[in-house]
């Protein structure tokens, strides 16, 4: 079994939009490490939106701001480093499901999952 990190299980937590219209349900979170300190950050979630079918996806953000990188790996981040890592993370989330559909950058990072 693999131990996460604190911030991989802040992460890999479904939320909800601000407006509460969109929901993300996290199945899988994987987080690839790579030798120059950035990472990809891949989510299995399933959207949910009223009067839509809820939607599996596969979405993957390369996250080079190696600022980030001890909240990362700590056993024990700060919690308002944390939540601001969470926070750019969802932002970027909502930021490609609201633009995969006319942007080809965002359309790469996801794949609708049958």
């Amino acid at each position: 079994m693999v131990t996460r990190t604190p911030a991989e299980r802040a992460l890999a937590r479904a939320y909800s939009t601000g407006d509460g219209r969109i929901s993300f349900r996290v199945s899988e979170l994987s987080v690839e490490h790579h030798p120059d300190r950035s990472l990809t950050l891949t989510y299995r979630l399933t959207v949910a939106r009223p009067g839509h079918h809820d939607e599996r996806w596969e979405f993957a953000l390369p996250w080079e701001d190696k600022s980030f990188a001890d909240v990362f790996a700590s056993p024990s981040p700060d919690p308002d480093r944390l939540g601001v890592l969470v926070h750019l993370v969802r932002s970027l989330l909502e930021e490609w499901w609201d633009t995969k559909g006319r942007n080809r950058q965002s359309a790469k990072m996801g794949r609708r999952l049958p």
